[in-house]
């Protein structure tokens, strides 16, 4: 891992994977075989893809159960806390329609509506995430959304790992598909024979799956383009290396194209991370994606001073920042851009990923700079109302009509003069 001097080198900005060419046209291909040939289509690609012929593309109550089985109660139990902490932070957030009535009789005001039907794709492949479940599921449900559906790769043995059914069943989705990349994404936004449409498409997953959810925009909403992972330490001399060198693991072993930076103010930290990342590095079961990780998207940057350490974090604009410093909390004020922000010794990455209640469907790539996590929010849609008074009308139809004929709207204009005439 290399050490870098803020005073010497920029921080490069980060940008969203694209994808090549050659992988646009192929999720392209496969949005308009499922969009033509339904459940026919994606039976084909899942096979092809994930090496399962299924009969159904539904997941059983009983499949369901056998996972349940699966599981001890303790893991439940863990879960189940896991889920009522996500679930208590996310009803904060719940806004409310509202109204105003103005002194001329005026009514102004927002409708707050959820969506009627989201689709929630949960990732598989290299690793099982029940977290991804409940961290989508449960802010829809939340704001009110009745129909939610989701989508996951089965295994080869044409399965869903037990974690991720346990997870779909304590957040009560009860819609659960065996399918997952492009196809599974257009199969959300278009519908199949198996599968009603829906309205917004959120979850993460590879590069398949974030081209296919920039390609089917418009027809659907979809919550972000997640790129890879990526965390950013901000440390002084109260930190202990060994500790922020596991929490940068524990995003490098995401993929091989995750980000794990430190910016420190202290040198004497940077050279002891530096080394404890190698040690920890080769502990890992997961060590040769993680080395990648670190040797080619990560760094760790020394700053001359609080305030040069500060603006980098800026600058970076991390999915997850832990501030690990003294006074920590005094410095979440400067934050500007960042995901998730991990106040303190005790606030590792991981604590948000499973269990505080915080989303943790989060801004990659730099993109904190102008996105939000996932949240209530996400789900509903909101409506204007305006009830104008005829008293209102009176004073302002005038200059609404003038206003009209300034932008070159004359029907605009003979709209509201029309009411003058009655």
């Amino acid at each position: 891992m290399k050490i870098r001097y803020l005073n010497e080198s920029s921080i490069p900005r980060q940008s969203l994977d694209q994808g090549t060419e050659a992988q646009r046209k192929s999720v392209q291909d496969i949005i308009a075989e499922v969009k033509n040939k339904g459940d026919k289509a994606v039976r084909f690609y899942t096979e092809q893809f994930d090496g399962v012929k299924l009969e159904s593309l539904k997941v059983t109550d009983g499949e369901v159960d056998e996972a349940l089985q699966e599981l001890d109660e303790e893991l439940l139990s863990i879960l189940q806390e896991a889920a009522n902490n996500i679930r208590a932070f996310h009803e904060k957030q719940v806004q409310q329609s509202w109204m105003t009535t103005e002194e001329n009789g005026t009514i102004l005001g927002q409708k707050v509506t959820a969506l009627d039907a989201a689709g929630i794709y949960v990732p598989g492949g290299t690793a099982a995430y029940p977290s991804s479940v409940l961290m989508n599921a449960i802010p829809a449900q939340v704001a009110g959304v009745k129909r939610i559906v989701m989508v996951t790769p089965p295994g080869k043995d044409g399965k869903v790992p037990a974690g991720v059914l346990a997870a779909a069943r304590l957040a009560g989705v009860r819609d659960i598909y065996k399918i997952g990349g492009a196809q599974a994404v257009a199969a959300l936004a278009y519908g199949t024979e198996s599968i009603e449409p829906v309205d917004k498409i959120t979850g993460p997953g590879n590069i398949f799956v974030a081209l296919a959810k920039r390609e089917v925009f418009g027809i659907v909403d979809i919550d972000m383009i997640a790129g890879p992972s990526d965390v950013t330490v901000l440390a002084d001399d109260t930190a202990f290396a060994n500790e922020v060198a596991a929490d940068l693991l524990s995003q490098a072993e995401h993929g091989e194209l995750s980000q794990a930076n430190l910016v420190t103010t202290s040198k004497g930290l940077a050279e002891a991370v530096q080394k404890e990342v190698e040690v920890q590095l080769n502990e890992l079961p997961r060590h040769d994606m993680a080395r990648i990780a670190i040797e080619e998207h990560s760094a760790i940057y020394v700053a001359d001073s609080l305030n040069q350490a500060v603006e980098a974090v800026n600058q970076i604009a991390p999915e997850h920042l832990e501030v690990q410093m003294e006074n920590a909390m005094e410095l979440v004020g400067k934050i500007r851009h960042a995901g998730a922000i991990f106040v303190g010794r005790y606030s590792s990455e991981p604590i948000g990923d499973y269990f505080a209640g915080p989303n943790h469907t989060l801004p990659t790539s730099g993109t904190a700079r102008f996105s939000s996590p996932l949240s209530v929010d996400d789900f509903v849609k909101k409506s204007s109302i305006i009830s104008y008074s005829k008293a209102a009308f009176d004073e302002n139809g005038s200059k609404v009509a003038k206003f009209a004929r300034l932008e070159g709207l004359e029907a605009h204009a003979r709209a509201i003069e029309a009411r003058d005439k009655n």
